[in-house]
């Protein structure tokens, strides 16, 4: 007896029927550690600004995140949908921008980027012109993995990565001290990168949940 909803019968009567009959679908997630399971309702859909997902869609991108080499076929196996469909859903997905990139973690340390540190920014003036200055600043800096304008009290939050502290130092001096906006910064060097990650949730998107 078959459990998945044929692509071509979406929408139609007897779709309606398979999702009264199938309430759930369990999918592999195929990660190599072992078998994690994702239970699906296969006719609830959500809504985005850009895209709307159903529940097949959440689990592909549950699977991908894990692993975006993930052959398609072993993909459209688990989800009980056939590797065209699949192929054309992730299209979609990256042609909505739900999937922004297709790239591979590196491990700093293993590069010779083993210093992780954390830094607030505070500007001296808030005007627009000035915050898009500091934006670009730090967009154009190869050391400068991640940025956060924020609100609270500070204005901007970096993750950089550097080889040293005497690489941090001169990062310093033309990132910092040489822009007359900076009002001050505050260096927290990471002792142990606990977590760290691009892994967004989907333990609450409808439809969807890890059992």
């Amino acid at each position: 007896m078959r459990t998945g909803i044929d692509e071509k019968h979406r929408g139609s009567p007897i779709s309606e029927c398979n999702s009264i009959a199938y309430r759930t679908i369990e999918a592999l997630s195929l990660e190599a550690a072992g078998a994690i399971l994702y239970r699906q309702v296969p006719v609830s859909r959500i809504s985005g600004s850009s895209s709307e997902l159903d529940s097949f869609d959440v689990t592909i991108l549950a699977i991908l995140q894990r692993d975006n080499q993930t052959p398609q076929r072993r993909i459209a196996e688990a989800i009980h949908l056939s590797a065209p469909a699949v192929q054309r859903r992730i299209r979609r997905l990256e042609a909505s921008g739900v999937i922004m990139a297709n790239v591979a973690m590196l491990d700093p340390a293993k590069i010779g980027r083993q210093l992780s540190i954390v830094v607030n920014v505070d500007l001296e003036r808030e005007r627009s012109a000035l915050i898009d200055e500091a934006k670009k600043a730090f967009l154009a800096e190869a050391s400068v993995q991640q940025c956060y304008y924020v609100a609270g009290e500070t204005d901007f939050v970096l993750i950089l990565n550097v080889p040293s502290m005497a690489d941090y130092e001169a990062l310093t001096r033309r990132l910092f001290f040489a822009n007359s906006n900076i009002k001050r910064f505050r260096t927290f060097v990471v002792m142990d990168r606990v977590k760290t990650g691009t892994t967004v949730s989907l333990d609450k998107v409808p439809g969807a949940s890890t059992v």
